[in-house]
């Protein structure tokens, strides 16, 4: 398809969106009848888009329209320029940009049509802008004011759009710090006005680690009101919830849980499909294709004693936030595996860059990225090395076959290699650490001792449980704990952005969905959000 005719395509599938949007919210507003006896239930997601439908617009908005239905009052509460710099409208290239908030709000209205919502706008503090003058990076980052964290608040958020962990001192982003810390203010004072006007059962935050979502976390929570938050499930168009860190994807598995055979073979039939590439991640493909492994790379492999692949993570990535428990970042682990490399030069170590980390055509360069950590610290000149870059579509399958063992920050390869019945030795906290699935050593030197015991072992077993354990692990994570909304939506051309099918409103009560039953029992009644077989 000629670029032109994708754009119509695009423009066309966006006008039958917005067009279904208007009229599931009339029929739904039309249908639900709120209980004047239940609490409300308050909605809350302005770091998901600008414009257009992105996935976890679209989950929440169904949710909502579930909830509704069901007799649930709901308040969504709603940005109307409300932060004088938002993370989605922070331009990375002009501090001084504003966000496009006209846009924003018009969408807005359009997903918010019928339903009840608290608009907010920016209220500067002044007081608070006075304090934060002249602070540098250091005293943004630990700032805090009546006693809220802000600092701590928003900076993943200044990590994640500015695409790197280590931040510049300089007045760019020190201004980006400041506007929003008073932002983050700004929202939680509006926020805290909602909570004390309408006093919610829930509240439930996209991601709760953005810092408007973060923010009104916290609000909640020192109130003494339940939150739940949400991301994108480990199936295409499904939705994680959770009462814990959404982005830490807290699954719980019961201790006597083991599959059938059944189980098992419906994950054997994911596993082919992954190991050859097929799959999406919160509507990203990240191979286009993959590749074997040249016959170049196999005769320097049969140079060394042993193989042992390295995979790393992007850096900016908010869930790092949860990772930095054993190394405070990824490139601290990072600086000890190259100490690590040198000692051992009978070993061949292969890095691989995150697929990630160079996403074309997207914001979502890395400007801090494992490429250039691999030039600065002159790697190519170490003969034990091998590096592969983002954009080199190599079966990481392949390498994890020929490893003795593989090192993972905390990515889900470290979870695939367990499968793979290879051990893995972990350097940051991830959703499966804590399960006896990887070696996951508390301390750095640990971590060194840990590793120079695998590379000087004859023969590296991995542990019988890890194998198990994985596998019951992925089976949970994949077909348990993400909550399908397929019925409703279907991926857009845009990677993370969705269109809606044409539905009846009947099809979103709990009668007829299993999603919105299993939504509506862990809202109202704290049920997990798990579905059961």
């Amino acid at each position: 398809m000629n670029i032109v005719a994708d754009r119509w395509r695009r423009k066309f599938l966006a006008l039958q969106t917005n067009w279904l949007l208007e009229r599931t919210s009339r029929s739904v507003s039309r249908h639900a009848s709120p209980n004047p006896n239940e609490q409300p239930i308050v909605f809350f997601n302005a770091s998901t888009r600008l414009r257009d439908l992105s996935q976890n617009a679209a989950f929440q908005l169904l949710t909502s329209w579930a909830l509704r239905l069901a007799g649930i009052p709901v308040v969504h509460f709603v940005c109307h320029a409300g932060m004088s710099r938002c993370v989605l409208g922070t331009n990375q290239y002009d501090h001084t940009a504003p966000p496009p908030c006209v846009t924003c709000i018009r969408y807005s209205q359009r997903l918010v049509s019928g339903a009840e919502a608290r608009w907010f706008s920016y209220q500067e503090d002044a007081s608070l802008s006075s304090e934060l003058e002249n602070r540098d990076l250091d005293r943004l980052s630990c700032f805090e004011y009546q006693g809220m964290p802000l600092g701590s608040l928003v900076l993943p958020s200044l990590r994640w759009i500015l695409r790197r962990h280590h931040l510049p001192d300089d007045e760019p982003t020190r201004f980006l710090f400041r506007q929003y810390i008073l932002s983050a203010w700004n929202v939680a004072q509006e926020f805290k006005r909602l909570i004390d006007d309408i006093q919610p059962k829930v509240v439930v935050v996209f991601n709760g680690v953005m810092f408007p979502e973060a923010v009104a976390g916290w609000v909640a929570k020192s109130r003494e009101v339940r939150v739940v938050t949400h991301e994108v499930g480990f199936q295409p168009l499904s939705a994680f919830f959770t009462d814990g860190q959404a982005t830490a994807y807290p699954i719980e598995i019961p201790p006597g849980f083991e599959l059938t055979s059944e189980q098992n073979r419906r994950l054997d039939v994911y596993l082919e499909k992954r190991f050859q590439g097929e799959f999406t991640m919160a509507g990203i493909r990240f191979w286009p294709h993959m590749r074997g492994l040249s016959e170049e790379f196999l005769n320097r492999v049969e140079q060394f004693e042993q193989v042992v692949p390295i995979f790393t993570n992007v850096a900016f990535d908010t869930s790092q936030v949860h990772a930095n428990v054993v190394f405070p970042q990824m490139f601290a682990w990072l600086d000890l595996i190259l100490e690590i490399i040198r000692a051992n030069s009978k070993t061949l170590f292969i890095i691989r860059a995150h697929p990630d980390e160079k996403r074309a055509g997207t914001r979502k360069l890395s400007r801090e990225s494992v490429s250039d950590w691999v030039i600065n610290n002159h790697l190519v000149e170490l003969p034990n090395i091998v590096f592969i870059d983002s954009q080199e579509y190599i079966s990481s399958y392949e390498l994890i076959l020929r490893a003795k063992f593989i090192m993972v920050y905390s990515s889900s390869i470290g979870l695939e290699a367990s499968v793979l019945g290879k051990p893995v030795l972990c350097g940051g906290q991830s959703r499966y650490t804590r399960y006896p699935i990887v070696f996951f050593p508390q301390s750095p030197e640990a971590y060194r001792e840990q590793a120079q015991q695998l590379l000087n072992t004859d023969h590296t077993l991995q542990p019988p449980e890890h194998q198990q354990n994985a596998r019951r692990f992925l089976y949970f994570q994949l077909f348990k704990a993400s909550l399908s909304f397929e019925n409703y939506l279907y991926a857009s051309s845009v990677p993370g952005y969705v269109n809606l099918r044409p539905f009846h409103w009947h099809s979103l009560l709990s009668s007829s969905s299993l999603t919105s039953r299993i939504l509506l029992k862990g809202l109202t009644d704290h049920a997990p959000f798990l579905i059961s077989e």
